[in-house]
């Protein structure tokens, strides 16, 4: 159709009137040393980004006690990180496709490598959550310029696919593997080096970009960027994060929570409308024309909300239930671990033969179906039979889940929209993640309460409200998994996209 608004073309070669499909005779890059050693090096740049986010969570009531906390202001510690990490993705994604994505990365790595020295020599609690604040800024700068620089540096199909099965593993072990070294470190050395150990890292990193990505420096026309825009959606992000943060604290029906979430979608709306009228604008909605990629991230966007809350509150059972201690409750999470890891190492080849949307559906009914049994925990809990077999049931949907998503999001993207792309997914996840936090805080909060005005037991009481969370956590899952019916089926395949332009905008120029 001529007025078509996405365009899909496959790869074909044309001979006597008859379209034969045109084999791809390219050698794989992944099967060479130096396309290994680049997907570790995104991989681990993705790993930093994804860790940072929960690796101080079992660190707190030492840094609370160190840096003199009050215990309203310790939730900046966690909160400040996801502020400005989901608030500034999608200029990062933006920057990344205008300005060149090595660039931008390295820009990020170098504020995320400063701001984790001066958290970890901080001396009072303002120093470390300025720090943690340009931390999440510099992760924002760094994770949508990555997984562009995966998406368009391994090719569709085989590569591809693979490289986002070892991206998507990453990323669902991140969230666990950040509380198994969150308790080592503070154990065994101290917290501070929560926040020191990112910094010999990024320094490898910073190397290992120069070495092994090429050099995509754009000169980009910026006196046609979207200041107004960027302004706008900056502004906006900030503000829905910031309000979902402290709803728990001022209370959902608080005029300063509606005030907030009215703020953000007075904001959020004139961004829209000035995306339509820029020339230039910083997230084109022609993208949305993308089948299936407004979906997919809705899906993530619900899904992470419960996957977060599931880290958060088991490792509060743990520690104030339980009585584990800080590296105890880190290696807790190591079955977890593996469990996504090999999860993670199976599905692009079921991606390639059942295709993205089956795999997401049933990667979230089967995550959900782990945390349903967890919200099942007793007061007297035991690891073997009441952790344990939740959290492998959990790990093998969540290894799925992460792979198959993060391939749907950015299957049939064009290359230029790449940064774009990846941004739109990574804030959908951290929106999601201070979401379903600050809901099911609520939730947990306001059933403990109750529970104590009955006159239980503070253990019972406290274990009762984990669950509860626990259980709307699943029930998350699996609005997730109906959502993700919509989403489009992707089998990996080789493709080029071209977005076309409205008729409106084709007489325009």
């Amino acid at each position: 159709m001529s007025h078509s608004r996405c365009r899909i073309r496959s790869r074909r070669a044309t001979s006597t009137n008859t379209e034969v499909p045109m084999t791809d005779t390219r050698p794989s890059f992944l099967a060479t040393g130096r396309g290994k050693l680049t997907l570790t090096l995104l991989c681990a740049i993705a790993f930093l980004d994804f860790i940072d986010a929960s690796i101080v969570n079992v660190a707190l009531p030492a840094i609370r006690r160190d840096l003199d906390f009050s215990v309203q202001d310790l939730q900046w510690v966690p909160s400040g990180y996801l502020l400005t990490y989901g608030g500034f993705m999608l200029l990062g994604g933006r920057l990344a496709d205008l300005l060149g994505r090595r660039r931008v990365v390295l820009a990020g790595t170098i504020l995320f490598s400063l701001s984790s020295l001066v958290g970890g020599l901080a001396v009072n609690s303002g120093m470390l959550v300025g720090a943690r604040l340009a931390q999440g800024a510099g992760a924002a700068l760094m994770l949508p310029g990555t997984l562009s620089i995966l998406t368009t540096t391994f090719k569709e199909g085989g590569d591809r696919a693979k490289a986002l099965g070892v991206w998507g593993g990453v990323a669902g072990a991140a969230s666990a593997a950040g509380v198994l070294l969150g308790g080592v470190l503070t154990e065994t050395l101290d917290w501070r080096w929560v926040m020191l150990v990112n910094a010999p890292v990024c320094v490898i990193v910073i190397i290992g970009l120069f070495l092994l990505v090429d050099d995509d420096r754009r000169s980009a026309d910026l006196s046609r960027f979207d200041i107004g825009g960027t302004i706008l959606v900056t502004s906006g992000m900030l503000l829905l994060v910031f309000t979902l943060v402290k709803a728990p604290e001022v209370g959902w029906d608080a005029a300063r929570t509606i005030g907030g979430l009215a703020g953000t979608v007075v904001l959020l709306t004139a961004f829209t409308v000035n995306e339509q009228r820029h020339r230039d604008p910083l997230l084109p909605l022609s993208i949305f024309r993308v089948r299936g990629l407004g979906i997919t991230n809705v899906a993530c966007l619900v899904a992470v909300a419960g996957l977060i809350s599931m880290f958060f509150f088991l490792s509060l059972y743990m520690v104030n239930i339980l009585g584990y201690s800080p590296m105890k409750t880190g290696v807790a999470y190591l079955p977890l671990c593996v469990g996504v890891g090999v999860a993670a190492g199976i599905t692009p080849r079921l991606v390639a033969r059942a295709g993205t949307r089956p795999l997401i559906v049933v990667s979230l009914l089967v995550t959900g179906a782990g945390i349903y049994w967890l919200s099942r925990i007793p007061v007297d809990g035991a690891y073997l039979t009441d952790l344990l077999p939740g959290l492998m049931v959990t790990s093998f949907g969540l290894g799925m889940a992460f792979v198959s998503i993060t391939t749907a999001a950015n299957a049939n993207v064009p290359a230029d929209k790449a940064g774009l792309a990846a941004a739109l997914l990574n804030a959908s996840q951290q929106i999601g993640g201070a979401l379903g936090l600050a809901i099911f805080s609520a939730v947990a909060t306001s059933h403990t309460e109750s529970l104590l005005a009955d006159g239980k037991p503070m253990a019972e009481a406290m274990t009762s409200g984990f669950a509860r969370a626990l259980l709307v956590c699943s029930i998350f899952l699996a609005a997730a998994a109906v959502v993700a019916l919509r989403s489009a089926n992707t089998h990996g395949e080789a493709t080029d996209v071209q977005l076309e332009p409205r008729p409106e905008q084709v007489s325009a120029t």
